[in-house]
């Protein structure tokens, strides 16, 4: 723990957050990253992973025994908002992707270097990884999955986003959704022809009917900790005048699902949604299913959920409940693509996706804490 140095987790933090990074432009971070890790004496791996304007940044700790590997992923990629430089006022990290989450991945280099430093890791190994491509709807995580598909897997992972107060068990997996109706023929004034014109607006009313019938039968498809599974329509646009028929309407929204539930299963019961009533109302309808993660549980037995509970209570003074995982991250990657276990623990940091982007330094250290002692306690064990 004392090999933890703030000052230097602050120098990385503030280094990565004042290179802009929005998502699928992450290169210029990814080389800062990179430079960092290797000045700092570590060999650094630049895989392409299917993203070559940002190739990602891969380093390992190796205990000389063996053992687990534990690894540690972050995003290097922000959101789409304007960019807001770094600067750390009253022991808080402030700017893009302060929270979301550069500070997280300044709090996992420095958990290796101190590992490192005090020659404690002693057995396993430590594989950090850091990409582009996370965040929605600009990104659609290739980036991770060409990581995992090429061997870039760990026995374990631990990802820093900002979730601290339960340790997350489950989470839903999610898709957004478009659908797109369409008719034949240009706009028309409803008294010139626009009332004769099969009607997109009525389609797209008998579509929203019909999610919200099929929003009630997913209200009894329920996970004991995830929750229920849902379809949610967000926006709905047709038309450009109140006394014109539109040509198209476009309907957009989210699907989520449970454990147990395949992305597969969730695309054909809408696919064959959408086919009903396109026949019904005789119109075109498309339906664009864009899956973003898939359902995630984590085994409160396995091997990783113990070093971290006896981590978190030694830095901490105890454990962490089990809960939920609100939202979907990499973690859900880890668990549907790599089948290795997946703990989402960050700091307690607050603005992420908005231009106010909080993460206090003191919870930057302790996140590096324990990532360090986590590794320390499961990297010693049998390999999984």
């Amino acid at each position: 723990m004392a090999a933890i140095r703030e000052d230097r987790l602050v120098d990385t933090a503030v280094a990565l957050v004042e290179v802009p990074s929005p998502t699928c432009e992450a290169g210029a971070v990814a080389d800062r990253l990179a430079s960092l890790l290797v000045e700092d004496g570590f060999a650094v791996e630049r895989p392409v992973a299917a993203w070559p304007t940002a190739p990602a940044v891969v380093t390992r700790l190796d205990g000389g025994a063996p053992g687990p590997t534990l690894q540690f992923d972050g995003h290097l990629d922000t959101v789409h908002l304007p960019f807001v430089p770094p600067r750390v006022e009253g022991g808080i990290l402030h700017g893009s992707g302060a929270s979301d989450m550069k500070g997280g991945v300044a709090a996992m280099c420095e958990a290796t270097r101190a590992l490192r430093d005090a020659g404690a890791l002693t057995a396993g190994s430590i594989l950090l990884t850091a990409h582009d491509h996370h965040e929605a709807p600009w990104g659609d995580g290739r980036q991770l999955e060409a990581l995992i598909d090429e061997g870039y897997v760990g026995d374990a992972a631990l990802l820093p986003e900002y979730l601290s107060d339960s340790l997350p068990i489950a989470g839903r997996g999610l898709a957004i959704l478009k659908v797109t109706v369409r008719r034949d023929g240009e706009p028309v004034h409803e008294v010139l022809g626009g009332t004769e014109q099969p009607s997109v607006i009525a389609a797209g009313a008998e579509l929203v009917r019909r999610f919200e019938q099929l929003d009630e039968t997913l209200s009894h498809r329920k996970h004991p900790v995830a929750g229920r599974e849902r379809i949610f329509v967000g926006s709905v646009q047709a038309g450009e005048m109140y006394n014109t028929a539109p040509t198209a309407l476009t309907l957009d929204g989210t699907r989520r699902w449970i454990p147990g539930t395949s992305n597969a299963d969730v695309q054909q019961e809408l696919d064959d949604l959408v086919t009903q009533v396109a026949r019904e109302r005789g119109l075109p309808i498309e339906l664009a299913f864009r899956p973003l993660r898939g359902a995630f549980e984590l085994d409160p037995a396995h091997p990783v959920v113990a070093a971290f509970q006896h981590a978190h209570e030694a830095v901490v003074g105890a454990a962490l409940p089990a809960g939920p995982k609100p939202l979907v991250d990499d973690g859900n990657t880890f668990s549907d693509r790599a089948g290795i276990p997946a703990i989402t623990h960050g700091p307690r940091a607050t603005g992420a996706h908005t231009v106010d982007e909080q993460a206090p330094v003191s919870e930057l250290v302790r996140v590096a804490r324990i990532y360090a002692r986590t590794a320390l306690s499961f990297c010693a064990g049998p390999t999984t």
